[in-house]
């Protein structure tokens, strides 16, 4: 087992993989940190949350894309709340490109947000993206729907993207290319 790796092989598949269910709830707790984030800058015009949210969710794309996701802290956290069910296989790939997905707007509010602190007129942009990541991860973590990963297998039929190496397989079979 590699340590820099997105995803590992698994007897049962011929493609790397990640446990669906640890993806889900991962995305749970980026859920709970983006709400709380979204609520103190909506409501409570408490601005400075939003950089720390989002800088800690930057991180944690980060660590899971470029070192490998099993060492992301929603990751772990969620492996912990997860370990008595049943590992649940899904392909890597896909996941990998919706995590990107995750980096790039994490990355953009962390930015926006870190450099206009003083400048109001700007968070509007970033409430936006903020919005965006929300719905993003309540698709995920309240009906396994992973936005990305639609993202992905539309830009795959439209031949924007190559064709993967491995069989980006989702739940359910749902995204058969």
């Amino acid at each position: 087992m590699s340590i820099f790796s997105f995803g590992e092989y698994k007897e049962v598949t011929a493609y790397k993989v990640l446990d669906e269910r640890e993806v889900r709830a991962s995305a749970g707790i980026m859920l709970f940190f983006a709400m709380v984030a979204f609520v103190n800058v909506g409501f409570l015009e408490r601005y400075f949350v939003i950089s720390f949210v989002s800088g800690g969710l930057m991180l944690n794309f980060m660590i899971g894309l470029f070192i490998n996701p099993k060492f992301a802290p929603t990751m772990i956290l969620a492996r912990l709340i997860v370990r008595n069910q049943s590992p649940l296989p899904i392909g890597a790939v896909q996941k990998k490109f919706a995590w990107s997905i995750g980096l790039i707007l994490a990355t953009s509010i962390f930015g926006l947000s870190s450099l206009l602190l003083n400048d109001i007129t700007y968070f509007e942009t970033v409430c936006k993206l903020c919005i965006i990541c929300l719905w993003i991860l309540f698709f995920e973590t309240a009906f396994g729907i992973c936005l990305g990963c639609k993202i992905y297998h539309y830009a795959l039929k439209l031949k924007i993207l190559p064709q993967p190496k491995e069989k980006p397989n989702c739940m359910g079979d749902s995204w058969e290319v």
